[in-house]
C-alpha cells in the first residue's frame, strides 16, 4: 500500500489555490494594475506650478561670509545640503538629486570679485542650466547695487565640457519601480493572505482540510507557496517591462535580476506574516480591511515608495527607517542601480528578518484554524 505523501498533498493544495488566485479580480489588480498605474503616474508627473528648490552641496573650503552666499540663501531657491559620508554625496550626485557642488572664494587681493564655481554631472542635465541662470541673476542684481561702476560683485566660472561628469543616468524608473514592486508585495502579502486564510476558515474549508491526513504545516505551506509564486511571476513581469521598455537599470543583468527576486522573496515572505496577524484578528471580512491598511498605508506613504524619505522631518525619517517596506524598497534600488551585492545589503536584510521573527512570533500567538 502507498504512504501518504504530504509534499503530493501539499503541492495541490498550492496548485488550486494559484488557480484561485489568477481568478480573483482584487488580486491581479494589486499585483499588476496598481505599480504599472503609479509607475506613470509618478515616472511623467511634472513640476508644473511648483517653485522649484534647487539642492546643491557646498566645498568645505568654500567662504560664506560674503554677500553672494546670503542672497542665494535667501532667494528661496537654493537648499544647501551638508554630506558627513562623502559616498552619499556621490550617490546623489550620480542620481541626480543634486544642481551640484559649489565653492565661492575671495580673490588674492582678499576683495571682490569672487569666485563662484559648480561642479556637477549629466543626470542634473534638467537642474544645473536653472541654477545657473539663477546665480547669474543674484551676482547682476548684487553687481548692480554695491558696483554700479564695476564689473562685478562675482566671476561664475563654470564650463559644462570640463565640469560636467559623464556618468550613467538615473531616471526616474530607477526610483520608480523598486518602490511600486515593495508596493505589489507588501499589498499582495498583507490583503492576499489575510483574505485568503479567512475565508478558508469561514466557508469550513480548513475544516475540511482536517478530515484528511495532511498536516497543518502543509496546509499553511501550500497555500503559502501559491502566494510566491504568483507574486514572484508579478515582480519578474514588472521588472522586465520596466527594463525593456523603460529602460529601468539592471546594473549588472542577469545577476541583478536574480538578487531582486531574492529580495523579492524575502519581503513577500515577512508581508505574509502581517497578513497572518490579520486574519487571525479579523472578526468578519469587514474587519480585515480597517487591520490591513493600518498595517500598509503607513508604509506606502512614508516608507520610500512614492518619495524618497529625505524629503520628510528627521523625527518622520526615523518612524520611516524602523518600517520593513524602506529596508526592501531601499535594498532593490541598491541592488538594481548601485551593483551591490546581497552580502552589501546585508543590513537590510537583517531588518527584514527581525521583523519576520517579531511578525511570525505574533502570528502564532493570534492565528485561528476555526
Amino acid at each position: 500500500m502507498k504512504s501518504y505523501s504530504q509534499f503530493q498533498a501539499m503541492f495541490a493544495i498550492t496548485k488550486a489555490s494559484l488557480r484561485a488566485i489568477f481568478r480573483s479580480p482584487s488580486s491581479v489588480v494589486f499585483g499588476f494594475a496598481f505599480p504599472f498605474v503609479f509607475i506613470l503616474v509618478f515616472g511623467f508627473i511634472g513640476d508644473v506650478g511648483a517653485k522649484r528648490v534647487f539642492k546643491v552641496a557646498m566645498e568645505n573650503s568654500a567662504d560664506t561670509s560674503n554677500a553672494l552666499y546670503h542672497a542665494l540663501m535667501a532667494s528661496g531657491e537654493v537648499k544647501i545640503i551638508h554630506y558627513q559620508d562623502p559616498d552619499s554625496l556621490k550617490n546623489d550626485l550620480d542620481r541626480g538629486n543634486l544642481a551640484g557642488i559649489i565653492n565661492i572664494q575671495k580673490n588674492p587681493s582678499g576683495t571682490p570679485p569672487y569666485e563662484f564655481t559648480l561642479k556637477s554631472t549629466n543626470s542634473s542635465n534638467d537642474k544645473w542650466p536653472q541654477f545657473k541662470a539663477l546665480v547669474e541673476s543674484v551676482i547682476n542684481e548684487i553687481s548692480n547695487k554695491a558696483f554700479p561702476d564695476r564689473p562685478g560683485y562675482a566671476k561664475f566660472d563654470f564650463n559644462p565640457t570640463r565640469d560636467i561628469a559623464i556618468i550613467r543616468p538615473y531616471r526616474t524608473i530607477d526610483f520608480i519601480l523598486p518602490g511600486q514592486l515593495g508596493f505589489s508585495l507588501l499589498a499582495s502579502g498583507v490583503f492576499g493572505v489575510a483574505f485568503m486564510f479567512f475565508n478558508l476558515r469561514n466557508t469550513l474549508v480548513l475544516k475540511r482540510f482536517f478530515a484528511t491526513p495532511i498536516s497543518r504545516t502543509f496546509i499553511i505551506l501550500g497555500e503559502m507557496l501559491s502566494r510566491v509564486l504568483f507574486q514572484l511571476l508579478t515582480a519578474v513581469v514588472i521588472i522586465l517591462i520596466g527594463y525593456l521598455f523603460f529602460h529601468f537599470t539592471l546594473i549588472n543583468g542577469l545577476a541583478t535580476f536574480w538578487d531582486m527576486l531574492v529580495l523579492s522573496f524575502i519581503g513577500l515572505v515577512v508581508f505574509m506574516g502581517f497578513g497572518f496577524v490579520v486574519s487571525g484578528l479579523a472578526k468578519s471580512d469587514n474587519t480585515i480591511p480597517p487591520f490591513a491598511n493600518l498595517i500598509t498605508l503607513p508604509q506606502f506613504l512614508i516608507g520610500g515608495t512614492f518619495f524618497s524619505v529625505s524629503v520628510f522631518p528627521n523625527w518622520l525619517q526615523w518612524v520611516a527607517k524602523i518600517m520593513p517596506l524602506t529596508h526592501l524598497n531601499e535594498a532593490l534600488r541598491d541592488v538594481a542601480f548601485e551593483g551591490k551585492s546581497l552580502w552589501d545589503v546585508r543590513w537590510e536584510i537583517g531588518a527584514l528578518l527581525i521583523w519576520g521573527v517579531i511578525i511570525y512570533a505574533i502570528a502564532v500567538k493570534v492565528f485561528k484554524w476555526e
